[in-house]
């Protein structure tokens, strides 16, 4: 009995011993995510989401080397002057652009505030059979210097009739005041005429073009033709109507009437995209176009009448239709079929005037404040 108790105790003892002895053999230990090929998603919460993210996908540490990658404003170099874009062409015309352009903005800042109220203020107050007088009378006055320019261009045609005009109007039109000329029997339109157009006729080139305070729209084969009209005049009609006393307040008065009567034009070339290079180009084809009228070129031969500027639209251009710009030009002295219209300037010729017109054909200096 001893000897099967110790038996059975020993037995006890030793079966713990071979039971784990039996689990270590049979059992594989489990599978952890480092022993595994491929990247598993993380269950746990606590992970961060870098973890997750695929091997060589990693974030600058820098922010500074972010933007590196981002293109970059040039910097602009110290000392090296900006560039501004008008959008303005230099035109070789036109060489003092920057001071006739000063001088440009300055006249209608004066018109705006001084003449164009002057003017409407005369044109209430004065009749218009007596502005109308005023005018006849001053062309009249031109009539010697419209004579010898067209003998100087060998045209004694319209010569003649230039002189029936002035005898007509002394005479009959009492001093000029009224044009009988024009009307029948006579039909003898008025024609201007001037030594600017004959230098044209002869081949002198216009020059620079010039916008002047005073004088307005001109270039310098216009400025010395007027010069010109100015010498010849005393000779022509006496030397009272060159005095100051009696050309400035006809001067005044005269361009006054002109202003009312071109402000439309005025105004289209002003709601231009540029009214300076508007009236600058609209003032230099004209002037050409009346030098080709002088030759008998046709309006085809010469598309710089129409007074269209650089930029596209513009009104001021289309004031005048092409089929009308031989008319104007010769009533301007420039030949062709006749027509009576208003007096257009040579010395300051502009579709826009001056604020004393162009004197040079009735008196004193040649003040023209061009528009």
């Amino acid at each position: 009995m001893r000897y099967l108790i110790c038996g059975v105790l020993a037995v006890c003892l030793a079966s713990p011993a071979l039971g784990q002895s039996a689990g270590s053999a049979t059992a594989s230990p489990p599978v952890t995510p480092a022993q595994s090929s491929e990247p598993q998603p993380s269950t746990d919460p606590a992970q961060p989401l870098e973890e997750a993210q695929p091997t060589g996908a990693s974030q600058p540490a820098d922010p500074a080397l972010s933007t590196q990658a981002q293109p970059q404003a040039p910097i602009p170099v110290a000392g090296q002057p900006s560039i501004i874009v008008t959008g303005r062409k230099p035109s070789p015309d036109d060489p003092l652009e920057d001071i006739n352009s000063k001088s440009y903005q300055i006249t209608q800042k004066v018109d705006d505030a001084l003449v164009a109220p002057i003017a409407f203020t005369y044109e209430k107050i004065m009749p218009r059979p007596v502005r109308d007088g005023l005018r006849n009378f001053l062309r009249n006055l031109g009539e010697p210097i419209n004579f010898v320019n067209f003998m100087l261009q060998l045209k004694p045609g319209k010569a003649a009739e230039t002189v029936g005009r002035f005898v007509i109007n002394t005479t009959l039109g009492i001093g000029g005041v009224v044009d009988v000329a024009k009307r029948k029997p006579f039909k003898l339109p008025y024609r201007r005429n001037g030594f600017a157009n004959t230098l044209g006729y002869y081949g002198v080139k216009p020059g620079p073009y010039l916008f002047l305070p005073l004088i307005g729209a001109t270039t310098l084969r216009d400025l010395i033709g007027g010069r010109l009209d100015l010498l010849f005049l005393p000779v022509a009609v006496g030397g009272f109507f060159t005095r100051p006393e009696f050309g400035i307040p006809a001067g005044v008065l005269s361009s006054l009437d002109y202003r009312i009567e071109f402000d439309d034009e005025l105004k289209a070339i002003r709601a231009s995209k540029d009214p300076y290079v508007a009236k600058r180009t609209y003032y230099l084809r004209k002037r050409q176009a009346e030098i080709d009228a002088l030759h008998g070129r046709t309006p085809s031969a010469a598309p710089a009448t129409a007074p269209a500027p650089a930029p596209k639209p513009v009104p001021a251009p289309t004031s005048p239709a092409p089929g009308q710009s031989v008319p104007q030009s010769q009533n301007s002295g420039t030949g062709g079929a006749p027509t009576m219209g208003g007096s257009r300037s040579i010395a300051s010729p502009s579709i826009t005037g001056g604020l004393f017109g162009r004197l040079s054909n009735f008196g004193t200096a040649n003040l023209a404040y061009g528009w």
